[in-house]
């Protein structure tokens, strides 16, 4: 079933319909997860979210490579990112999955679990942010986020120690950014962007020192 995203009400004045705020992605997330009674398949989660998929997607994709799951599992989790994001860039209308990636499912237990701990985060977030100092016209932001979160989404499948949860929360915040048109998340979600590749750049020096020192020990 496709989640209403939008709604109309009658003007104070004149009667004229009047279109409401959008339904908080916490809500549709909610919806979903009282809606699953069997095997919930990424194609279907892409459909229930309608004409808003491309940022809810980000950040659910984003909130499961949260979640504390086993190593490398970012390497798998990462993907519908890299391909949510590139769409974005390229501007496409609507979300396209591979059938592969589509057709992958979770059990309703196991869906339901995972928005248990979704949820309750994105709740707080959303009591903080609403539409303001959106700096982009119409489409230009799912381009320019898009671009920042296609880097972001390569670097949560690259096998760094500590360098994919920041970019992962990084992206999530972009895609409540976007969702919102809240200007300042989209500030915060770009300074934790830059945070992230900061960690990851000293994780990577960390690294190179190490193995140079190791090589000199050696020889």
């Amino acid at each position: 079933m496709r989640a209403e995203t939008t709604d109309f009400e009658n003007g104070p004045i004149d009667g004229a319909p009047r279109r409401r705020r959008p339904r908080r992605l916490s809500d549709l997330f909610a919806q979903l997860a009282r809606d699953a009674h069997g095997p919930v398949s990424l194609g279907h989660i892409r459909d229930a979210l309608g004409n808003r998929s491309f940022a809810p997607l980000l950040v659910l994709f984003a909130a499961f490579n949260l979640l504390p799951l086993p190593p490398g599992a970012s390497a798998v989790l990462g993907v519908p990112l890299i391909i949510v994001s590139a769409q974005m860039v390229y501007g496409a209308k609507q979300t396209w999955l591979p059938d592969a990636l589509a057709n992958r499912s979770l059990n309703a237990d196991t869906f339901r679990s995972a928005m248990e701990w979704i949820i309750p985060r994105l709740v707080r977030i959303e009591r903080v942010i609403r539409p303001r100092y959106w700096p982009f016209w119409r489409r230009q932001g799912d381009r320019i986020i898009g671009g920042i979160t296609l880097v972001l989404a390569i670097v949560v499948t690259l096998p760094i120690p500590l360098g994919n949860w920041l970019p992962a929360f990084a992206t999530a915040l972009l895609g409540l950014a976007l969702s919102e048109r809240d200007g300042l998340l989209l500030a915060v979600g770009g300074a934790i962007c830059i945070a992230s590749f900061c960690v990851i750049a000293a994780v990577i020096g960390a690294a190179g020192v190490a193995t140079n020192a190791a090589l000199g020990w050696l020889m």
